[in-house]
């Protein structure tokens, strides 16, 4: 399995569970891996035989900016589903990065997997 990845993508979206996080926008930062076969666009050099990680990030970032959920468990869930749904992508690994969410370090988040790394969907 290949891998194509996505790093230090920043999304500004409502997220947590206090008050003034409802209210205030808050930066995520999304490190995504997505696993995939990557043979036949390296022979065919055309876009439409890979992973165009330019819709995966623009999708990614839509959904996002628009949600506003309480917990960063459940939005690293959803982008995960999102992905291997409308993508047909088999394997992701998503680190969503909740900078600042703690007072004194540096970052704070969530690391997920889902899927499976053989390359079946």
């Amino acid at each position: 399995m290949d891998i194509i990845f996505l790093r230090g993508l920043h999304i500004d979206t409502i997220i947590g569970i206090y008050d003034w996080e409802r209210v205030t926008r808050q930066t995520v930062v999304l490190d995504l891996e997505m696993g995939t076969d990557i043979r036949k666009a390296a022979a065919s050099d055309a876009i439409e035989d890979t992973l165009d990680y330019k819709a995966v990030s623009k999708r990614v970032i839509s959904f996002v900016e628009e949600s506003g959920f309480f917990l960063v468990e459940t939005l690293a869930e959803r982008i995960t589903d999102i992905i291997r749904q409308e993508f047909g992508v088999p394997w992701v690994r998503l680190t969503l990065n909740k900078k600042g969410a703690i007072s004194g370090a540096s970052d704070v988040g969530i690391i997920i997997e889902r899927g499976d790394k053989s390359g079946h969907a």
